[in-house]
């Protein structure tokens, strides 16, 4: 087909569409958007080079509108948002719809400042899944042990921790675990294994949380660190067992010395109050011995007075007290010499129920030995009616108290 030919640029039933035909069409329509007024019946059609202007305004118009919205954008009450103009820091924005110069003037990092992250040191997602050399540590005795620990953060400075760091993750693991490492071996090679195996667990997740933070703000790296989890501590696997083995000798050694104590704080007392009785009881027979012996001693010094007034009653009189204190509680055997009688009856059986009040008593249907001898008449004694000699003695004579005859 030639270019002169009047058929060329028209559609035929089979043929491609006519570039002119499809601007005029997108014209006309921006047009009635726009509430332009149609062509009358005897206006001619404008030319091809006009249609075609037009529709590249129509469409460089949407084009420009669609770029200037690109540059919209929302912050949620939780993030923060951080404009970069060419590349460097220009300002922050807060929660709420924002727009920035759109790219690649300005672009815009959305920041989540209270999403909580974590990360893992010693161990990955189970304490089984070990990784030694991030959990094995010297403590200051010289001991290895096992240490497992969780860190948890977020961010507390959007800008520092996009342009003051730098991080292999967008979420700054990397340096949080470098500095989480740091601290908590420092924290162990202070202490001795017994207090991070045991009562110091706390202490030691506390004193690593401020150590990680204090190396974070030196850094500038805008995180916050939260928390620090002891998730598991104990000894390596090849000295476990010996381990748990001189644990339980240390746990016998405190069980029994605290019973030992239990036992002190028991005996101790009651030895120390049978003690104090003892002395109170020795106290109190002392002051009585003394007590008696000054009375003793202060009727003694009556007594001589008395005796030394009227010698002969004070002898009688002593002599009948002692006479009386002796014979008292003794069994007494009365003997008259003056019957003349040679034949002496001593009624041993009552003297052996009186000595043993527990002693069964003689029956009274045996005869008495007494009623069984025969009756002797009286003879009178040559001695009768003579005064008796002056050695002799009857009942009721004796020697007085002092050794005189009386």
């Amino acid at each position: 087909m030639s270019q002169n030919d009047p058929n060329r640029g028209r559609r035929g039933n089979d043929g491609p569409p006519d570039l002119d035909e499809i601007f005029r069409g997108l014209n006309a329509r921006v047009a009635r958007l726009l509430g332009a007024k149609g062509a009358g019946p005897g206006t001619p059609p404008p030319s091809p080079g006009t249609a075609f202007r037009g529709g590249a305004g129509v469409v460089g118009g949407v084009l420009l509108a669609l770029w200037l919205a690109s540059g919209l954008y929302v912050v949620d009450a939780r993030e923060q948002g951080v404009v970069l103009r060419m590349g460097s820091f220009n300002h922050t924005t807060d929660a709420g719809l924002q727009w920035h110069l759109p790219y690649p003037f300005e672009t815009v990092e959305i920041v989540n400042l209270t999403e909580v992250r974590s990360v893992e040191i010693g161990y990955r997602s189970a304490a089984k899944n070990r990784v030694p050399e991030e959990s094995l540590m010297l403590t200051e005795d010289q001991n290895i042990i096992d240490v497992q620990l969780s860190v948890q953060y977020d961010i507390k400075d959007a800008k520092a921790f996009l342009f003051l760091n730098a991080v292999s993750d967008a979420d700054g693991k990397d340096i949080v675990k470098q500095a989480a490492e740091t601290a908590i071996r420092e924290v162990v090679g202070k202490n001795n294994v017994d207090f991070v195996l045991n009562e110091g667990r706390a202490q030691v997740a506390a004193e690593s949380r401020r150590l990680i933070q204090n190396i974070l703000d030196r850094y500038g790296a805008g995180i916050r660190i939260s928390k620090v989890n002891i998730n598991n501590v104990q000894p390596p696997e090849q000295v476990l067992a010996a381990f748990d083995d001189a644990v339980k000798a240390g746990q016998d050694k405190d069980k029994l010395r605290n019973e030992g104590v239990a036992y002190a704080n028991e005996v101790v007392p009651r030895a120390r109050g049978l003690a104090a009785r003892l002395v109170a009881e020795a106290e109190g027979y002392r002051q009585q011995v003394v007590s008696r012996a000054e009375g003793d001693a202060a009727r003694f010094s009556q007594v001589l007075s008395e005796y030394n007034k009227a010698p002969k009653v004070m002898r009688d009189r002593l002599y009948y007290d002692m006479m009386q204190q002796v014979l008292n509680n003794s069994t007494k055997v009365v003997v008259d010499q003056k019957a003349g009688n040679n034949l002496l009856y001593l009624p041993l059986d009552k003297l052996i129920q009186a000595a043993t009040p527990g002693a069964n008593h003689v029956t009274g249907t045996e005869p008495s030995p007494q009623a069984a001898a025969p009756q002797r008449p009286e003879q009178p004694s040559p001695t009768q009616g003579q005064p008796a000699p002056k050695n002799g003695r009857d009942a009721s004579r004796g020697r007085d108290f002092f050794g005189g005859e009386r």
